[in-house]
């Protein structure tokens, strides 16, 4: 697991189609958390989120099986968008089934803004706040903004920081809280809004 741990989305996709299935539970574990989130925000209910999350991984290991995955770099937002079809799928078909009412919502359940593309508008928003993120933290000290960084962007447990960083898994943790904490701080500073 260490050894795939280290390699990009592109090259465990790569790894998985020759037939490493090691490198598909480091994808998995890279991106679960967010795309379950994503699906259970939007849903509202923790069964269906659970099948939509399965429906979502196993429609990838399909098309990556079948040799028809084409997003070089861009694997994160391809699962995002597996999933976001899904949903819409979701809503459908509890429509077509009229298990779903949209009179008693008041609105329209498929014209939502968290089922919509991104507007030219978000997109730029968007791209603002990943600025202004990575400003704030260039900003961090350098041993917190060494913990955030593997934390975030490598995907690595507080145990790895540790080793990593030859310090204990409580200066880790102290260092991450101290990054969040001044992270806050500068955005508030400088009024910088880090949220749509």
């Amino acid at each position: 697991m260490l050894k795939t741990k280290k390699l990009t989305d592109d090259q465990l996709v790569a790894a998985y189609a020759k037939g490493d299935n090691q490198a598909f539970d480091t994808l998995l574990s890279r991106h679960q958390s967010r795309v379950f989130s994503y699906i259970y925000s939007v849903v509202k209910n923790r069964d269906v989120a659970d099948d939509i999350f399965q429906e979502t991984f196993v429609k990838a290991i399909t098309t990556i099986k079948q040799g028809r995955y084409a997003e070089s770099g861009r694997f994160a937002a391809w699962i995002s968008r597996i999933a976001h079809n899904l949903i819409i799928d979701y809503y459908r078909q509890e429509k077509s089934e009229n298990t779903l009412s949209a009179d008693d919502e008041g609105v329209d359940v498929l014209n939502r803004r968290e089922l919509s593309d991104c507007n030219i508008e978000d997109v730029m928003v968007n791209e603002q706040i990943h600025n202004d993120v990575r400003r704030i933290i260039e900003a961090l000290p350098e041993n917190q903004r060494e913990v955030l960084m593997m934390r975030y962007y490598k995907d690595m447990s507080f145990k790895e920081i540790a080793e990593a960083t030859q310090v204990s898994i409580n200066t880790a943790l102290g260092r991450m809280r101290y990054a969040i904490l001044n992270m806050r701080r500068i955005a508030d500073e400088n009024k910088i809004a880090l949220t749509l």
